[in-house]
């Protein structure tokens, strides 16, 4: 029984949402570990590393298994994050975070559907992950500088509560993230298998 465009972008939701608050937790707990261990570029692969390893364990079925999973996702996101990074760095404000998600969201839909066997109809996957992903990205970064930063200031810089209101900004924001780009995943393999 072929799995639904809607179970597929709902598993793809839920469960890519549990692998980013798992990612996200790197950078809400182990930020200052990594000023000493390759900087701000260590902290992204650590992060990128965790969403690499779980990925597969929980959306596996979305391929139809998880070794066929990974045989898409690995390097379709390990691209997707090299674009996303290159274009953060090369522009580290809201053009480079824009153009990371519309270059890299291209890329992964491309290279997730070539590994599973058509890209027939992939700009359309690519840009329902474009939307998915980039409205779960603004929303991550509207709750974490318009909801919690705001609170962790008013509670003062050295206190525990600036601590705790930060964590939950740095995780909130994995939350949403991964929400809206597990959605276009959820997608975008669903289109695959179509499509293949």
């Amino acid at each position: 029984m072929p799995r639904s465009l809607l179970k597929d972008t709902l598993h793809g939701s839920i469960g890519f949402a549990v692998v980013s608050i798992a990612a996200f937790s790197v950078w809400a707990f182990g930020a200052g570990w990594f000023r000493n261990l390759g900087g701000e570029l260590g902290m992204y692969a650590a992060i990128a590393a965790v969403f690499l390893g779980l990925s597969g364990l929980v959306l596996g079925p979305l391929a139809g298994g998880v070794g066929r999973f990974y045989k898409a996702f690995l390097p379709a996101f390990f691209v997707y994050a090299v674009v996303w990074t290159a274009a953060w760095f090369a522009l580290p404000d809201k053009r480079g975070e824009w153009i990371g998600a519309a270059a890299g969201c291209l890329v992964f839909a491309w290279i997730s559907m070539k590994m599973l066997g058509s890209t027939r109809g992939w700009l359309i996957a690519a840009l329902a992950l474009f939307v998915l992903h980039t409205a779960g990205y603004f929303a991550g970064d509207w709750s974490m500088y318009d909801v919690f930063v705001p609170k962790a200031k008013a509670a003062g810089k050295g206190s525990a509560d600036f601590q705790h209101y930060m964590t939950l900004a740095k995780l909130s924001w994995g939350l949403f993230y991964g929400l809206g780009f597990g959605a276009g995943i959820g997608w975008v393999f669903n289109r695959a298998r179509i499509a293949a």
